[in-house]
């Protein structure tokens, strides 16, 4: 399997090439030059707990590094999760819930993030070589990478994250950690500005090869190669087709279901359940992708207005036409806002906001009715399965993103009195804490890599 980027200037590369790259040197994103079709081991593979079977899928994208060595960091890589299928699932009368909320830091991102920890261990033990790895996060993504890499010597992290505006408990999960190998920055701005600097530094190919950089943000493709693996797995456990309803901020999540859909797993439907930053929503809705403020809101990891793995959604969605995506993504730097002639219409996608008032009542309603406590992001996607309602035909699974005691604020605001607990979150009290302010500069973030 060999990659390419979605602006036509890098291709043929291999998996650990790609890996290493993370944003592609032309500013595009790296994607597989082919999907595979596994719709010929479906039905064995409905036989495979949740490792076996990302052994098998990861496998598939994955040609240059020895298969049992592949098999052996995936069994590392969910060796920490306290549920005994890695995910769970929840039913709540026609809903299910797809727990991705059982690894060390509680978040969707461990799934993925620790198998990436576990591949540039590997592959950096492998050459000799050291890795600065630096990565923005609207609040879970840093923690869980944090965790993946923490104490290794071959490995540097720096987060960026804006300042007060991700959430006190995912602060901690981040600023506590005393490892000497990890650096939190705290940024004066959002998570889109945060965003924007770490793209900028990237783009610095200069700066890059000198300091060894390298992501664990979604721009880095394994981080979604290992996203497929759920979704892969809860379609074979589902009785029929299923639709998946995703909260959605950056579209790697969603994005990793549509590859899984196009592999041939059982999926109908993905619906894009966005919170009040609704520019996903409003472009399925009219094909203008068009960026507007960022409102802040209860579930801050979806506080964003750039999607940055939309464009390997419209990559596809062009026909895999390059010089296609590279304008419409030149208009949408420039203007603030690039077109399609109409809304897409692929068969696949739908997409509705979801705004603070009905995050609370959802909240409130799966307490009430069903006894289930749910985190806002999650809430999001049960509002929005409720919204989509008759347009979903079928099993429809709600992908549940983060545990809800990561969001006591939140869940308290709906249910009074009710909050949500967890050791990991409770054993942070009074642990000291480690990071650095920022202007939202790229000289100042430069600044603090190079030392």
């Amino acid at each position: 399997m060999k990659y390419r980027s979605t602006r036509g200037g890098v291709q043929g590369l291999s998996f650990v090439d790609s890996l290493l790259m993370g944003l592609a040197s032309d500013g595009g994103l790296l994607v597989p030059e082919s999907i595979p079709d596994v719709r010929g081991n479906l039905a064995a593979w409905r036989q495979l707990d949740f490792v076996d079977l990302a052994q098998a899928v990861i496998s598939e994208f994955v040609d240059d590094i020895p298969r049992p060595v592949l098999d052996e960091l995936v069994t590392r890589a969910y060796a920490q999760f306290d549920h005994p299928d890695v995910v769970g699932e929840v039913h709540l009368d026609n809903l299910t819930l797809l727990e991705l909320f059982h690894g060390p830091t509680l978040a969707f991102k461990d799934v993925a993030l620790q198998l990436l920890g576990q591949l540039y261990n590997y592959v950096l033990q492998q050459r000799g070589e050291h890795l600065n790895i630096l990565g923005a996060t609207s609040g879970d993504t840093g923690s869980a990478a944090i965790a993946a890499v923490r104490g290794q010597a071959n490995i540097d992290i720096y987060i960026l994250y804006p300042d007060n505006k991700v959430s006190p408990l995912q602060e901690l999960q981040m600023t506590t950690v005393a490892d000497s190998n990890v650096h939190c920055i705290a940024v004066d701005g959002s998570f889109d500005d945060c965003q924007g600097l770490m793209k900028t530094i990237f783009g610095d190919l200069d700066f890059k090869a000198q300091h060894q950089l390298g992501s664990v943000n979604s721009v880095n493709w394994a981080r979604v190669m290992a996203q497929i693996v759920y979704y892969g797995y809860a379609s074979l456990r589902s009785p029929e087709p299923a639709n998946f309803v995703v909260p959605t901020g950056n579209f790697g999540n969603v994005f990793a279901a549509y590859l899984a859909k196009q592999m041939g797993f059982p999926i109908n439907k993905l619906a894009v359940a966005t919170n009040e930053n609704d520019i996903l929503a409003r472009f399925f809705a009219t094909g203008e992708y068009a960026r507007g403020d960022v409102h802040y809101t209860l579930s801050p990891a979806m506080d964003i207005q750039i999607a940055s793995n939309f464009e390997r959604y419209l990559f596809f969605y062009f026909g895999q036409d390059a010089d296609r995506l590279a304008e419409f993504m030149q208009h949408f730097q420039q203007d603030g806002k690039a077109c399609l002639d109409a809304a897409p219409e692929d068969g696949t996608f739908m997409a509705t906001s979801v705004n603070n008032d009905e995050t609370l009542a959802a909240i409130a309603e799966a307490h009430r009715c069903h006894g289930y406590t749910l985190d806002p992001h999650t809430a999001v996607a049960y509002t929005a399965a409720q919204k989509l309602a008759d347009q979903l035909q079928g099993p429809t699974v709600i992908v549940a993103t983060a545990h809800p005691a990561k969001f006591p604020e939140a869940v308290a605001q709906a249910v009074p009195g009710l909050v949500p607990r967890h050791n990991t979150l409770d054993n942070l009290a009074g642990m000291p804490q480690r990071k650095l302010k920022v202007a939202a500069e790229v000289a100042a973030v430069k600044g603090v890599i190079s030392g």
